[in-house]
């Protein structure tokens, strides 16, 4: 019916004239006498000629309507078989579309250079920085006092914070990042915990761990890097009691600590970028990415991550390893 009347109002000035026409000659014949039927036959004839005719071009505008509709959805660099010229109306359009389309292509194009040279800017910086951090973690080893147990631990967070910079800019990158082999889950379980210790002995928190005994098919770095992430949130909202590591059915790594937990309505967004909630808010120093980039990892692996958890009754993460559902190119 919106066609209907869009046509209706499009064509009103051709209906006003032929009418007006038709009357004007109704008017003509009265006045000067002379038989009615002589015109009121022709306008019958060409009413009906009219209608065939409006009836026959409204079908056209509405195979052009669908036509243009299914352009519509698709991409901009594809609206190329537009429906052909009529008018000079249609003409300046399509010129126009064609104006906007080459357009978006230079400044999409012209977008995508900035973005690879800042990809690569970053990607530079960031295996850079690894050098200095690696000469001050080799001074502070020589070293065993509070102070340089506090140094390698700051140091420890700046290393994660590279890593997230990395992982953020790998997140778009081709599926040639990722290696998958069937890998064993405790080794990379236990080299995340590894980099903790210092963490666990200074806060006092005690680590349940139970032999996982599982082989996974998965990218052993970024997995790494997933529960590094859950590990470090874990010690960070965790003040103390333990955190507990185990596997359950159907192959799922649960990570459990009785940190102070998530707030109901913090809940559904935690995996949000840049999403830092409640306690986010009350550490300054949250960013809202750590869980953001797991729950992306995750998906790219094929895995899931869920949380389950309350206010200061600890909180549950757990990475689904069981439905792998990888699209190779």
């Amino acid at each position: 019916m919106g066609i209907f009347k869009m046509y209706l109002k499009q064509r009103k000035r051709g209906i006003l004239f032929f009418f007006l026409f038709s009357f004007i000659f109704l008017i003509t014949f009265f006045l000067y006498k002379l038989p009615l039927a002589a015109v009121l036959y022709p306008v019958v004839i060409c009413c009906v000629i009219s209608i065939l005719f409006f009836l026959w071009d409204i079908k056209n505008v509405k195979k052009k309507h669908t036509k243009l509709m299914k352009i519509r959805k698709g991409s901009a660099q594809l609206m190329q078989n537009l429906p052909a010229i009529q008018t000079q109306e249609d003409e300046d359009y399509q010129s126009i579309i064609e104006a906007l389309r080459q357009e978006q292509g230079r400044l999409q194009t012209d977008m995508s250079v900035r973005y690879e040279d800042m990809v690569n800017y970053y990607t530079i910086w960031a295996h850079q920085i690894k050098t200095p951090i690696s000469s001050m973690r080799l001074t502070l080893q020589n070293q065993d006092t509070a102070l340089s147990r506090q140094l390698s631990e700051e140091l420890q967070r700046i290393e994660q914070y590279v890593e997230m910079v990395l992982a953020f800019l790998r997140l778009d990158s081709s599926s040639k990042d990722y290696v998958f082999r069937e890998q064993e889950l405790d080794p990379i379980v236990r080299e995340a915990v590894k980099k903790f210790a210092g963490q666990f002995i200074r806060k006092k928190i005690r680590l349940h761990y139970e032999p996982l005994n599982e082989t996974v098919l998965t990218d052993e770095k970024w997995l790494s890097f997933v529960i590094e992430q859950i590990l470090s949130n874990a010690l960070k909202y965790t003040n103390e009691g333990c955190i507990t590591i185990t596997m359950e059915e159907p192959k799922t790594l649960c990570i459990r600590d009785t940190g102070i937990g998530i707030s109901p309505e913090d809940l559904p967004r935690v995996f949000e970028k840049s999403y830092t909630g409640y306690n986010g808010r009350s550490d300054k120093k949250a960013s809202g990415i750590g869980l953001y980039l797991c729950k992306q990892i995750c998906g790219n692996l094929g895995h899931r991550i869920t949380i389950q958890s309350s206010l200061n009754s600890g909180t549950a993460v757990r990475i689904h390893l069981e439905h792998i559902d990888l699209k190779f190119e």
